[in-house]
């Protein structure tokens, strides 16, 4: 079964992108030293459930992609995330069998999902 394993944010701000991330999950993300603005972010131990990503110029890519990410309090993620200067935009809604997730945009516009699985 093919599974996600990069994930890439667009943003008309990267540098602004970078620190909301940084600061609501704890993400761990560094410029790429390479030929493109690129910031690359790890999100959790090696080893650990997840996947790992990217941060790039919204110019280079315009394809709009919404990530869920997997949190351990959906309130608490919520708090963290409006601390931070996202909105909370739908939910919390109960996804059966599954856990509760609820719809964010980040302070560039982009939208994401968290998900507190059961």
């Amino acid at each position: 079964m093919n599974r996600p394993t990069h994930f890439e944010i667009t943003s008309d701000n990267p540098q602004k992108t970078v620190e909301f991330y940084a600061n609501a999950f704890g993400w761990t993300i560094n410029k790429w030293d390479g030929p493109v603005d690129y910031w690359l972010v790890t999100t959790g131990e090696e080893g650990t459930p997840g996947i790992n990503g990217a941060i790039v110029d919204r110019s280079n890519l315009q394809q709009p992609v919404v990530n869920t990410i997997e949190v351990s309090s959906l309130d608490d993620s919520i708090t963290s995330i409006e601390a931070n200067g996202g909105t909370k935009v739908a939910g919390p809604m109960e996804i059966p069998g599954v856990g509760s997730h609820a719809y964010c945009v980040d302070p560039q516009g982009t939208v994401f999902g968290i998900l507190q699985p059961l």
